[in-house]
């Protein structure tokens, strides 16, 4: 029976944002709404912080070049996800049923829903810590654990609603802390003497290309959540490339800048030192807001995917209270490392998914009623080979770890697509 004969799954895949469905044209999205929400997404600490550990390493000329060719690196991978989206209406976790089967897709949406409620439990934990030391009140106690508990359901609640209250949160969070990060730079050249430090040469270019488009590129994977929602495929490319080139690009720079100039990585904490604390205070709470609630919101589709159920407003509200177990029994501490190789072996699942789109399917994916496999062979070997070269290299420091997983994950799929035709 199709979706459109029986109201009550359509009603319900209207409520939840689609989570086992494509996205309709009617429920497609303008240009501005999917670029402010992808924007924000793109907002994060994590880059800021990124860019704190690259200034003091090089040359300014050398920053730049390392900003533009890790940015448009990260934008055009997002991008091109971001289109195959924009045409089938699909989610990641969704397109893998075609590349990885039936069952097989399962552990995408487990390494995707795992990796998003840890670094949301993480998160929550630090954004208490850093605005407790701001204060200046103690890091622990009681009142430690009420501003975990509050914000670990707050930073939750537009996830919840869904891709509406995200859009209304993005287009007045994105030019707030565009601006605070304006202020926060015009003030840093103000106090900027004209010299620099020397560059310490700590990094290496193909290091500091994988810090750039590493912190990022797992998240990447996963912005398709929200490019299945624009409207054409031009307005998919543009808002994506907006978010992870040009924004993330001026993150990374300003965290650069104000290391060299205030000598912290921490930018709200040099936002302090200029002396505009509660400018600081408003882009912490900001910054992670915009950034936790998609975090969730891809926690929610991909559990929903995994059980093959239409409630995903449940997985938003499982997923934040596992992740508030995780944050107030300390165990977050112990998750940084894991997380990081799991983001090391997620973005391999994207070269597969551009492979099997425009090679394997010729640019449309075929319905999701379709009969599939429990296990597409393909796509598993070539992920399992894609995601050892991505771990391997980048531990050895050899190019880009998640670039390599990449590029050799869709190469093996092309291959094994052709020979086993």
């Amino acid at each position: 029976m199709s979706l459109s004969t029986e109201p009550n799954v359509l009603e319900t895949s209207v409520a939840e944002d689609y989570p086992l469905s494509a996205v309709p044209k009617t429920a497609r999205k303008p240009f501005w709404s999917l670029c402010l929400l992808l924007m924000g997404f793109a907002l994060t600490s994590t880059t800021l912080f990124a860019g704190g550990a690259l200034g003091p390493a090089f040359s300014v000329p050398q920053l730049m070049t390392i900003i533009i060719i890790g940015n448009l690196i990260l934008g055009c991978y997002c991008a091109a996800l971001g289109y195959i989206a924009s045409q089938s209406g699909l989610t990641t976790v969704l397109m893998a049923r075609f590349s990885f089967g039936n069952v097989g897709s399962r552990w995408v949406d487990f390494i995707m829903g795992f990796t998003q409620i840890g670094w949301y439990a993480f998160t929550t934990a630090i954004v208490v810590q850093v605005l407790l030391e701001l204060l200046g009140v103690p890091n622990q106690g009681f009142l430690y654990m009420v501003l975990v508990f509050f914000f670990n359901y707050a930073f939750c609640a537009t996830a919840y609603v869904g891709y509406r209250a995200i859009d209304w949160l993005s287009r007045l969070a994105v030019p707030a802390m565009l601006i605070l990060v304006a202020i926060s730079l015009f003030l840093a050249f103000r106090d900027f003497n004209g010299t620099l430090p020397e560059p310490t040469g700590e990094i290496n270019m193909g290091a500091a290309l994988a810090i750039v488009i590493g912190t990022f590129i797992s998240g990447g994977t996963q912005s398709t959540n929200w490019s299945r929602f624009a409207d054409s495929g031009k307005s998919a490319i543009i808002s994506t490339l907006s978010a992870f080139m040009v924004v993330n690009g001026i993150l990374v720079f300003a965290g650069a800048f104000c290391t060299l100039v205030y000598g912290s990585e921490d930018l709200i904490k040099a936002m302090a030192t200029q002396g505009i604390l509660a400018g600081g205070v408003i882009l912490l709470i900001l910054n992670v807001w915009t950034t936790q609630d998609n975090t969730i919101y891809a926690f929610s589709v991909a559990g929903a995917n995994m059980f093959r159920t239409r409630k995903r407003h449940g997985f938003v509200l499982g997923g934040a209270t596992l992740a508030l177990a995780f944050t107030l029994s300390g165990i977050y501490e112990l998750l940084p490392q894991y997380l990081i190789f799991l983001g090391t072996v997620i973005p391999p699942v994207g070269g597969i998914i551009m492979v099997d789109f425009w090679l394997r399917h010729g640019g449309r994916f075929p319905k999701l009623s379709s009969r599939l496999p429990a296990f597409n062979w393909t796509g598993v070997i070539a992920y399992v080979i894609g995601s050892i070269v991505a771990y391997v290299t980048g531990n050895a420091g050899i190019g880009i770890g998640p670039v390599n997983g990449i590029v050799t994950a869709a190469v093996i799929y092309g291959i094994l697509c052709r020979v086993l035709r």
